[in-house]
């Protein structure tokens, strides 16, 4: 009576699930809320900044600009797709996103998925935070680099457990 259960959200599956990450499911948790301080988001609060992405400066800095359409962004999910079976098509919203990860034909290539997002989700948020605030740059291919370490490692750390024993030949390939 205190506390009424709401409706199961349709992304829950997708942000939280065994063997995900707490602070990459938190990230992808604000992401899927499209709470991320972005700098369009602040500009829209009245604070003064310039709402342009601090990767390629060409569009208004957004959730689905920063993490999925920003040239720098598409770089780095170039390299992730291709170890997790990539859409016909380049995703360009949340929602196209969410229905790829889901649209797997079984149940490992849909825990690879849900992993490698939210670390790419998880790293371009990180990178992004350094470029705005300590003015440093990184290239596409070295964030690519350490999402594929963390991959290796979050994988690596569970890999006794069932669900994850063929996930590194999986992302290897």
């Amino acid at each position: 009576v205190l506390r009424p259960r709401e409706e199961l959200k349709d992304w829950v599956d997708v942000v939280w699930f065994k063997g995900g990450i707490p602070k990459h499911a938190f990230t992808m948790w604000v992401a899927n809320y499209d709470r991320l301080p972005t700098r369009s988001r602040l500009a829209a609060w009245g604070i003064s900044i310039s709402p342009a992405c601090p990767f390629c400066s060409g569009y208004d800095e957004t959730r689905d600009h920063l993490m999925l359409s920003c040239v720098y962004s598409i770089d780095v999910w170039r390299e992730v797709l291709l170890r997790c079976q990539p859409p016909p098509t380049m995703f360009t919203t949340w929602s196209e996103l969410l229905s790829w990860i889901r649209s797997s034909p079984s149940n490992r290539l849909t825990l690879l998925r849900k992993l490698a997002v939210q670390t790419v989700i998880f790293t371009l948020w990180k990178q992004r935070n350094n470029l705005v605030h300590n003015q440093t740059s990184i290239p596409a291919a070295t964030v690519f680099h350490s999402v594929d370490k963390q991959l290796r490692n979050i994988i690596s750390a569970r890999r006794k457990r069932k669900p994850f024993k063929s996930l590194m030949a999986m992302w290897l390939r």
